[in-house]
């Protein structure tokens, strides 16, 4: 049986935060020690902002350090449903917004001279079915016109080329996206942070924020695990780990769980063979695959085992449904070894859409569903701009976010059975 480990946590060792008591006040307090919390901070930081982030568990804990280390160009969404929904030049502001996401990661990882093996090896989705193929057409189109970005179709005969794999029925190239090993990242992101003079409070779990006032000054009572303390702003990048500190919030946001085995090392010429361009890959169903391979040539094969959030019994529920992916994609790795596997959970809102703001006086940017390497990093940046500014050019903070229909939602997903069923009849259908 493979470890229940993140193999991801085995190439670095995380930087500690020194043990220091709470301030009694600062500029800016963050919740959550991830990509979006992480970023701000750094670039708040920078600006001489004092800032604290206040982390429940340890740095890059959650879905920072467990998700495929792909930092992914575009949106969930389909173009054409997106210019219908929100207009022509607000897609185009969002679309120019998730091609910057990933030059934004690039400039961090070079100016913080960060070791995370980022690489622009681009993307390749490929085909499930022959209509799925025949909307790439479509999409490549329209996304060249529109957003001056050009993607490249792969026809099924020429697919050996992109993917060791005779499944599919063709793909789509995006050679602007990279991969990276996302614990390395998360915590050359905590120690530019803290170079740069912020301070990272781990194990302090946030229970309760109020609005408070200190000579005629608006701001916030934070109680937390191990005590309270003011601060004039709050920025909240909790994703699919918001908690009950933040009600309103919670309330908007679905954690999905998502899954991922690792294999044994490949040799370098199953490697190649197993993927040419060494691309980060996914597929085109709704309950989709998404695979790479590691720096040290390890296929690494995830997806939507299981729609609940991580526990012992979907992990070890997801193993064999993955192995069984793999294979079906992959049936060269019949015999091979898989060592690790491992959960985490990503941040979904009701309209599958990035979303950044001011809820209640508190900032918050969330919904990354699954880009969050990219767009969570982008954001945490944007919300320092705001914070410290007073003003920021962020297309996500403009568009409606939905809750709940009629209301029916607390933040717990009773739903996720019904919706995991709804998306496998809608790939079998679609």
């Amino acid at each position: 049986m493979p470890r229940e480990l993140n193999y991801w946590l085995t190439t670095v060792e995380m930087p500690t935060s020194p043990a220091k008591s709470l301030p009694e006040s600062i500029d800016v307090a963050v919740i959550g020690a991830g990509f979006t919390g992480l970023s701000a901070a750094l670039a708040l930081a920078k600006r001489g902002v004092r800032v604290a982030v206040l982390e429940s568990e340890t740095i890059g804990w959650g879905a920072s350090s467990r998700n495929g280390g792909m930092v992914l160009t575009g949106l969930k969404l389909g173009v054409n449903e997106l210019i219908s929904k929100y207009g022509r030049e607000l897609t185009q502001r969002m679309y120019a917004a998730s091609l910057d996401t990933i030059t934004c990661v690039e400039r961090i990882v070079k100016e913080e001279k960060i070791p995370c093996d980022f690489s622009r090896t681009g993307h390749l989705e490929v085909a499930c079915k022959q209509r799925h193929f025949d909307d790439y057409a479509r999409q490549v189109e329209v996304i060249a016109r529109e957003f001056n970005h050009p993607l490249r179709i792969v026809q099924r005969d020429q697919l050996r080329s992109e993917i060791g794999s005779d499944i599919y029925y063709g793909g789509m190239v995006d050679e602007v996206s990279a991969g990276l090993n996302p614990a390395r990242y998360v915590a050359g992101l905590a120690a530019a942070a803290m170079r740069a003079g912020a301070t990272i409070f781990e194990h302090t779990t946030l229970q309760k924020i109020e609005r408070d006032s200190q000579n005629g000054a608006p701001g916030f009572r934070l109680t937390t695990s191990r005590g309270s303390l003011r601060a004039r702003n709050v920025l909240v990048g909790t994703s699919g780990y918001t908690g009950a500190a933040t009600p309103a919030l919670r309330k908007k946001i679905i954690p999905i769980g998502s899954f991922i085995i690792t294999t044994e090392v490949l040799p370098n010429d199953l490697a190649r063979e197993l993927s040419p361009r060494n691309r980060q890959i996914y597929d085109s169903k709704n309950y989709l695959y998404y695979f790479r391979l590691t720096p040290d040539n390890r296929m690494l094969f995830g997806g939507r085992a299981a729609f609940f959030p991580e526990t012992d019994q979907t992990i070890r529920q997801s193993t064999e449904i993955l192995r069984r992916g793999m294979i079906s994609v992959y049936p060269q790795l019949r015999d091979t070894k898989v060592e690790y596997v491992w959960g985490g959970t990503l941040d979904f809102c009701f309209d599958i859409m990035p979303h950044a703001g001011q809820m209640d006086g508190i900032y918050f940017a969330v919904g990354y569903a699954g880009h969050g390497v990219a767009m969570a990093t982008w954001q945490g940046q944007r919300m320092a701009e705001w914070i410290a500014d007073g003003k920021t050019d962020n297309p996500f903070a403009e568009i409606p976010f939905p809750g709940a229909p009629l209301g029916l939602y607390s933040g717990k997903p009773w739903f996720l059975p019904f919706a995991g069923a709804y998306y496998k009849v809608l790939d079998w259908i679609s």
